[in-house]
């Protein structure tokens, strides 16, 4: 399993960081993918990954609930980081979000931009956060619609008309976690109609724990439980969808395609 999205480096993990990823490697995921969210987490980032290498892969993106009024010296350091020799695979998190605050609207819209264009200069995928902001995204992603920009809509938790519109994006995926196991969940009716193939796992630790964890913290070991319930959704073997998102996950960021059938699962 690779688990496409996790913040393990983040302060809630202080205390059993090393304890975490050798739960997540004994439970059968073989990588963790670590999103980063603004300036101050760069650097816990790659420490982590440092620590773990070829476990351990980095992303680098302003997460939008983090877009402030100093958003532009934000993203020109981090520009600054892309532009010599560097770990990242992915710029990301990146997004629109208008859930809690629509203060910084325009800033959004504009470092989402901003993040969307190093993924075209820099030959890197997207991973994309998206909360009341379907619309905007759509039109965002239009303007910039590409054969060669890929990535994931992370945390999909929408409607069959959204996921249509989203996947109508080629060389994008769907991101699905813990929300899959919740029992007044409609997604598992919406991802039917969703090839397997466009679909990849991720825990959004220490967020969004899945069924029998929710309301505790998440960790990347948890996201078996996603990929169990997604095997009962497509009515497959928990390996057959292992493989497919594993595969599915390691061509999208670049990683080796090494598959190991005995995964524990």
């Amino acid at each position: 399993m690779v688990d496409t999205h996790s913040h393990i480096y983040e302060p809630e993990f202080d205390e059993d960081r090393e304890q975490v990823v050798s739960r997540a490697r004994d439970a059968g995921v073989e990588m963790i993918l670590l999103p980063n969210i603004n300036a101050n987490s760069v650097q816990p980032m790659l420490d982590l990954c440092r620590r773990h290498p070829g476990y351990c892969f980095p992303m680098i993106g302003l997460h939008p609930e983090d877009v402030r009024d100093d958003y532009e010296s934000v993203l020109s350091h981090m520009h600054e980081q892309l532009q010599t020799p560097h770990p990242f695979i992915a710029i990301g998190e990146v997004g629109l979000d208008f859930y809690w605050d629509e203060t910084y609207r325009s800033q959004q819209l504009d470092a989402f931009e901003q993040q969307i264009m190093w993924a075209k200069q820099y030959n890197l995928p997207l991973v994309i956060h998206s909360r009341k902001s379907h619309r905007e995204l759509v039109e965002m992603m239009e303007r910039h619609r590409s054969d060669s920009l890929r990535g994931v809509f992370h945390c999909f938790g929408g409607t069959r008309d959204e996921a249509n519109e989203l996947l109508s994006f080629p060389g994008f995926v769907l991101g699905i976690g813990g929300v899959l196991t919740y029992k007044k969940s409609t997604l598992s009716e919406v991802l039917r109609e969703v090839p397997l193939d466009r679909i990849v796992v991720e825990t959004d630790s220490p967020y969004l724990s899945p069924v029998p964890f929710r309301g505790k913290r998440n960790e990347s070991a948890y996201v078996a439980y996603t990929l169990h319930r997604l095997a009962e959704v497509y009515e497959k073997s928990v390996l057959e969808v292992d493989i497919v998102t594993t595969n599915t996950a390691k061509h999208l960021f670049g990683l080796p395609i090494t598959v190991n059938n005995d995964v524990k699962t």
